[in-house]
């Protein structure tokens, strides 16, 4: 339905506790059949659809996947394997990973430890492109994020506080977005709508009362 809209691809989402990433938890499936039990059985939903999609929609039409290593029972290991499995196996054009914060180092590992975002950032990816999410908004956070060998980045809070946000740190190296919390005219203001600002109510601290 996407390719005969006009997308040039879809990512599939894999991250942040929905079902995709249910399947991927250790914690979670607790499947008995061939999608529960080892890593392979509990990845095989998420490469399946990402064989179907390749299968129909051809070669050309960008695919992207969306994980998040930490959180919902997932474990960092299987998360880098996974994603080692559908770069080899040429099932992905882009590794979208949800960090929570790019700067952070995995849970419970020594201060000295590689962060988190460098465990993927040193994936062997060829053609792979890697973005990664997780407390970017400022244009220095961006530049950190590409230094390490992320190819671009993804943007959440930000881009809701300004729909310019690309734009603004184009212009401005020194660009920091509005300080939380804003007001639902504000919101409204950026370009979102009436549903969307109910449901940012329900961040703790983005929308004042």
């Amino acid at each position: 339905r996407a390719q005969k809209a006009g997308y040039d691809g879809v990512e599939i989402h894999g991250a942040h506790g929905y079902i995709l990433g249910q399947f991927l938890s250790p914690q979670y499936n607790q499947r008995s059949d061939a999608y529960g039990g080892s890593m392979t059985h509990r990845w095989r939903l998420i490469v399946d659809i990402l064989k179907g999609v390749r299968a129909v929609c051809g070669p050309q039409f960008l695919v992207g996947l969306r994980l998040s290593p930490e959180r919902f029972g997932i474990v960092l290991s299987e998360c880098l394997a996974l994603c080692r499995k559908v770069i080899d196996d040429g099932l992905v054009d882009f590794l979208d990973v949800s960090l929570w914060d790019v700067f952070k180092r995995p849970v419970d590992a020594p201060e000295d430890a590689p962060s988190l975002l460098q465990h993927f950032a040193d994936l062997e990816r060829g053609e792979v492109r890697l973005t990664v999410a997780g407390k970017i908004s400022t244009a220095r956070h961006v530049q950190r994020v590409l230094d390490q060998g992320v190819d671009f980045v993804s943007i959440g809070r930000a881009g809701i506080l300004h729909h310019d946000f690309a734009q603004r740190v184009l212009s401005d190296p020194h660009f920091e977005p509005i300080s939380l919390p804003v007001r639902r005219a504000y919101l409204a203001q950026e370009g979102l709508g009436e549903a969307f600002i109910d449901y940012m109510t329900r961040w703790k601290g983005f929308v004042a009362d």
